[in-house]
């Protein structure tokens, strides 16, 4: 049964935000109508901050008042209370595709995230560890896809929407890292590229590469990196 009716969405978040762009991946998938509202994360709402006292961050999909925080289990709580239309999950009878689908995800925020930031966030030693470390990732997410056209095999699901908002910001992580995406790891990039052209979701989400590196640029005066 369709539940957009008579119901309010409110989606805290920051343009250039992967965890943001993967609530509005999942959203625009299930063709859900919301109201999005950006933040300052440098003067954030008093809005933002009672509804994410925890974290006190975005993204926060707020439910008819209630709110939903972390971006993983946001895309989740899409998954199951829309789940007429457009599943991103694995069957709920496969216990171990989706127990797999979430280790995945659990790895991208833990490590991948951590690991990408110290490209543009680090110098010396620790940049160029944090580089092997960074491209080591990226090689085990490809093993993981194989030669699937989704990670969710045919279908475009949860680890994809998980992992492709990060594409947004490889032109940074490419220049800061000085790494070759298209030599390190083909087989990603091209479906990186799949999924901007065959899904809407993504390509209207997903902010410009160049826009985002030049917030990287920002980033990295504020840090003191640059002058």
């Amino acid at each position: 049964m369709a539940k957009e009716e008579a119901e309010e969405l409110i989606l805290l978040d920051f343009w250039a935000s992967m965890y943001g762009m993967r609530v509005r991946i999942a959203l625009a998938e299930k063709g859900i109508p919301y109201e999005y509202r950006e933040e300052d994360l440098r003067n954030k709402t008093q809005l933002l901050l009672s509804m994410n006292p925890v974290y006190k961050r975005i993204p926060v999909l707020i439910h008819n008042g209630k709110p939903i925080c972390e971006s993983s289990i946001i895309v989740e709580y899409i998954d199951q209370v829309w789940n007429h239309k457009s599943p991103l999950f694995p069957p709920s009878g496969d216990a171990y595709a989706r127990a797999r689908a979430r280790f995945w995800a659990d790895f991208i925020d833990n490590k991948l995230y951590q690991t990408g930031r110290k490209l543009y966030t680090t110098k010396g030693e620790e940049h160029e560890a944090s580089r092997n470390e960074f491209i080591e990732c990226l090689k085990l997410l490809q093993g993981e896809l194989g030669d699937k056209p989704y990670f969710g095999g045919e279908s475009f699901g949860y680890l994809d929407v998980s992992l492709i908002p990060f594409y947004s910001w490889f032109q940074a992580y490419e220049t800061y890292g000085s790494i070759d995406f298209e030599h390190e790891c083909p087989e990603l990039i091209a479906w990186a590229k799949r999924c901007i052209r065959e899904k809407e979701s993504v390509s209207n989400t997903l902010p410009d590469l160049p826009k985002v590196f030049a917030f990287v640029q920002h980033l990295r005066k504020r840090f003191g990196i640059d002058e």
